[in-house]
C-alpha cells in the first residue's frame, strides 16, 4: 500500500493551493479520507474528512468556507482545494486512508504561506 501527497510549495497569503492524495495498493472504495496538518512546533491536527460511500464532509473551525475536499475521477484520488490561504496555514499536510482497523498514510507535502 502506498499513500503519496503532492502539490505544496510556497504561496503569498490570499493565494490558493490544491493538494492531492493518491493512493495504491488497496480498495479504495470502502476507505474514509483524511487531509491532517503539522504546523512548525505544533502537534499534528485534523483539517478535513471525507466518507466513503455518499461522501459526507467534514472540516474542522479553522478552514471551513477556505477549504473543500474532494474525490478525484480516479476513486484512488482525493483533492483539498485551500483558498484564501493564511499564515497559519503553514504547514506539512498529510492523508490517511483508514477503514477500520487499517489506517495508512503518507509522507506529507509542505505548504509555506508567506510574502
Amino acid at each position: 500500500v502506498q499513500v503519496v501527497e503532492s502539490g505544496g510549495g510556497l504561496v503569498q497569503p490570499g493565494g490558493s493551493l490544491r493538494l492531492s492524495c493518491v493512493a495504491s495498493g488497496l480498495t479504495v472504495s470502502a476507505y474514509n479520507t483524511r487531509w491532517h496538518r503539522q504546523p512548525p512546533g505544533k502537534e499534528r491536527e485534523f483539517v478535513a474528512g471525507i466518507s466513503s460511500g455518499i461522501g459526507v464532509t467534514i472540516y474542522a473551525d479553522s478552514v471551513k468556507g477556505r477549504f473543500t475536499i474532494s474525490r478525484g475521477a480516479a476513486v484512488n484520488t482525493v483533492y483539498l482545494q485551500m483558498n484564501n490561504l493564511k499564515p497559519e496555514d503553514t504547514a506539512v499536510y498529510y492523508c490517511n486512508w483508514q477503514r477500520g482497523n487499517m489506517d495508512y498514510w503518507g509522507k506529507g507535502t509542505l505548504v509555506t504561506v508567506s510574502s
